[in-house]
């Protein structure tokens, strides 16, 4: 017959979990989303697309604000549900509803924790330079990612080209492959959840948009790091004349002694039809950017555009 399970998720990358649980054979007696956004330039209302994949479910969805108040948790606690599976939920649930059911409430965490608990895993191992990452399916608690392991995956090596959009869809998706063992687990009672080790524990920070403005005096390493980490939000930025520049992709040029040595950081060389920036330790070759007001185009098609580029400084 299966379990009674609310499921609560939001974006895209939660969809696949929903469609694992279902084809289970559970009961999703509900389905929490947060509510529908405006979006574009209609501002039309959108829908989640967990509530779009509900929807085409038959699923029952609720679109609550918040889930402190006395009615939101009175209609949760009524469809006693066995469980709960949280994925990319967006709220966080409080101790009430944290001890509804009677199974716990389980969560698919997109690093191998201890590591990387908090809300940007996935950005914060690029932005290291992490040489792996992973999943964690967790019990959840009242504290930050610090509930019981259920289970993990193998490590997820990382080769320096991962963007955060697609690494955080592919760990979803691996987390959402091993949810049915998981909740198996749980109904026949073999579940073990392991306590982490606390002297492992590494937390990251909400990313703002903020996070996004480069700064050229860093090293070309980290920038490069940070046109993937922020991509697709909120994208690393500067500013060429004044106006927002967004760089999407770039890379670390190989020293081969043609950059000056008393270069300025964020001053642009042109060679050919190639774009360079000097930053505080190595150069760096922009190869995507979008200008403010503009589509993403080559470095080239910028140069183009922008003949006397050459000596310009970014980021003033």
């Amino acid at each position: 017959m299966g379990l009674k399970v609310v499921f609560f998720g939001s974006p895209e990358d939660a969809v696949p979990a929903l469609e694992e649980v279902a084809a289970a054979g559970h009961d999703v007696v509900a389905v929490y989303t947060r509510p529908d956004r405006a979006a574009g330039r209609s501002k039309r209302p959108r829908p989640t697309p967990v509530r779009a994949a509900a929807e085409s479910l038959g699923l029952a969805v609720e679109t609550p604000r918040g889930l402190r108040d006395e009615e939101v948790q009175a209609r949760l606690q009524g469809f006693g549900a066995d469980l709960f599976v949280v994925v990319a939920y967006g709220r966080i649930l409080p101790p009430e509803v944290l001890e509804m059911p009677r199974l716990g409430v389980v969560n698919i965490h997109p690093s191998l924790l201890p590591r990387h608990r908090g809300p940007s895993p996935v950005s914060t191992a690029i932005l290291d330079g992490e040489t792996e990452t992973g999943v964690t399916l967790m019990l959840l608690d009242e504290g930050m990612d610090s509930g019981p392991l259920l289970t993990q995956s193998e490590p997820v090596p990382l080769d320096g080209k991962e963007h955060a959009g697609e690494l955080t869809a592919q760990l979803f998706r691996i987390g959402a492959g091993m949810l049915a063992d998981v909740i198996a687990s749980l109904e026949d009672g073999t579940a073990v959840g392991a306590a982490q080790d606390e002297s492992q524990v590494t937390v990251t920070r909400l990313i703002e948009k903020a996070a996004g403005q480069i700064d050229w005096s860093a090293g070309a390493d980290r920038i490069e790091r940070m046109t993937r980490a922020f991509d697709p939000w909120p994208s690393a930025f500067t500013t060429l004349r004044g106006k927002n520049l967004k760089v999407l992709a770039a890379r670390v040029s190989d020293p081969d002694g043609s950059e000056p040595t008393d270069a300025v950081p964020g001053g642009v060389t042109v060679r050919g039809k190639r774009l360079f920036v000097s930053t505080g330790d190595g150069e760096l070759e922009l190869l995507e950017v979008q200008p403010e007001g503009r589509r993403p185009m080559s470095a080239s098609d910028l140069l183009n555009g922008n003949p006397h580029l050459d000596g310009a400084v970014l980021g003033r």
